[in-house]
């Protein structure tokens, strides 16, 4: 019986070996892949007048080659930050997250993290996940809060649960979150009570500004480039502001 259970545990212990192996040489046959990434230019028309441009990734862009992506240039125009999306409602974990923060930071990538929200979800326990997830540091950009759907909850309860994702992580973070949503979900379902928060606006229709009358911090003006070390089509954006203004928003 002894000699059988012996053989038993070599076995399992062989075939837990060839799973391992078999995994890590999987990821590193992607993060190898994916550095053969490699454009000549950034594929999308670029806004005028803007400075500092920057991208937002998750799982869907596989495994990103940070160091790649920092060194592109092209045209003056570099990566100069990048969002991560880190959670999802009060349970999910973006699967690329953990690699994406740490390769990102590696890379000396300016990043920031944010959270997808789930409206028919509380607002304070998804705030936890996140709070739970996101290790912030000083040189890190403010934590941003991705809300655009209703899921049909009422307008007033979705408020309420957005505003309380909102203060409960600026509580924890010392730092006042970002609100990611598009022109119209924001003027019909968030409105004016909350402007106090800086804005990451989503609008593909302008070519150099978006149409929103409140102020805006940074702007995703298209959904279709490219960047050495990513495979796929990636987010841009812009911050509005210079390097100065962009210092003063992450020390807040």
């Amino acid at each position: 019986m002894y000699a059988r259970n012996k053989k038993i545990a070599l076995t399992i212990l062989f075939l837990l070996s060839i799973v391992t192996i078999s995994f890590l040489v999987y990821v590193w046959w992607q993060e190898k892949r994916s550095g053969f990434a490699h454009y000549s230019g950034f594929g999308i028309p670029m806004p005028s007048d803007y400075e500092i441009f920057g991208i937002d990734v998750s799982h869907h862009q596989g495994f990103v080659q940070w160091d790649a992506v920092k060194k592109m240039k092209d045209k003056q125009i570099r990566v100069g930050f990048a969002f991560i999306k880190a959670t999802e409602g009060y349970t999910h974990h973006d699967r690329q997250f953990k690699r994406n923060w740490r390769k990102a930071r590696e890379a000396g990538m300016l990043r920031g993290a944010y959270h997808f929200f789930l409206p028919g979800k509380s607002g304070s326990q998804q705030a936890d996940h996140f709070i739970a997830t996101v290790r912030l540091e000083k040189s890190d950009m403010p934590p941003v809060l991705d809300v655009e759907e209703t899921h049909g909850i009422p307008i007033p309860t979705i408020r309420k649960r957005v505003r309380e994702w909102l203060e409960k992580v600026e509580r924890h973070y010392g730092k006042r979150p970002i609100i990611y949503t598009g022109v119209d979900f924001y003027n019909r379902v968030l409105g004016s009570e909350f402007d106090v928060y800086p804005l990451w606006i989503a609008h593909y229709l302008k070519r150099d500004n978006p149409k929103i009358s409140r102020k805006w911090t940074f702007w995703q003006f298209s959904e279709t480039g490219n960047v050495n070390g990513i495979s796929t089509k990636v987010d841009f954006n812009v911050f509005h502001g210079d390097s100065a203004t962009l210092k003063k928003l992450m020390s807040r």
